[in-house]
């Protein structure tokens, strides 16, 4: 497929990951892709064609940087079709112990970022008819143990993009979420690394195993295609089955 074929598409988080998988499957269907990182992902820079290709070391949770990244794509492509929302972070702790340091880098990386983002490239994707992708999370629809920042902040990004989705709606701007839960990226290994964590992670998935991160570009490609150009405000369970329980064992 080439559905993306003459379009300009900005991944944030593009370093590793779903980003890297995002950037990968956005290429293979044809479109410029603009990887922005908090460090210049060079390794996935490397494997996508160069002439279609712009690599950028971003912090996404500086407004400024993230507009001039916005600029520097348009300047290159001359348009702007697809903003994927992705770059993330998380701190883990008992909510008493987790200093204003932590909280703050959680919040801004995954929830400013988001709307810094977004209100740079709004202007640019009107013209183009574009779309918003947000990688939020099952963390941003129910709570978890332990996680009180990076619940805070996905659960931002949920209704964030619904917010997004009535602006922009009649403004041609469709805006849509992908809620992941555990994912085989750099940010997990630790966790995926604990053999016993794991076993409780595929009891609770209908699948019953981890997702990988070309699972979730699919879908994230799928949101940004003319395939669905219906969809807008909708928040896309990517989670093997975990939200469809109630949260009580299997019996």
């Amino acid at each position: 497929m080439h559905r993306f074929a003459n379009k300009t598409v900005l991944v944030t988080g593009a370093r590793s990951g779903i980003g890297a998988a995002t950037a990968r499957r956005f290429s293979q269907e044809g479109a410029n892709v603009v990887l922005v990182g908090h460090h210049r992902p060079d390794n996935i820079a490397s494997e996508l064609p160069p002439e279609r290709t712009l690599a950028l070391d971003v912090d996404v949770a500086d407004s400024a940087a993230i507009g001039r990244a916005i600029a520097q794509t348009v300047e290159k492509f001359g348009q702007l079709d697809v903003l994927v929302n992705n770059a993330g972070t998380a701190e883990t702790g008992d909510p008493v112990e987790i200093d204003d340091e932590a909280w703050h880098k959680v919040i801004s990386t995954n929830l400013d970022g988001v709307f810094f983002g977004s209100r740079a490239a709004i202007p640019h994707l009107i013209k183009t008819k574009g779309c918003i992708v947000n990688t939020a999370s099952v963390s941003g629809t129910g709570g978890d143990w332990g996680m009180s920042p990076y619940n805070a902040s996905k659960g931002g990004v949920v209704n964030l993009t619904r917010a997004l989705a009535l602006d922009l709606g009649k403004k041609g701007v469709r805006v849509n979420a992908v809620c992941p839960s555990l994912t085989r990226t750099g940010m997990t290994e630790d966790m995926l690394d604990n053999k016993a964590l794991i076993a409780k992670f595929e009891e609770r998935i209908a699948l019953g195993r981890i997702c990988e991160p070309e699972e979730v570009a699919a879908v994230i490609a799928f949101l940004a295609s003319n395939d669905a150009s219906f969809m807008t405000g909708s928040i896309v369970a990517v989670d093997g089955g975990v939200s469809a329980s109630n949260g009580q064992p299997a019996m």
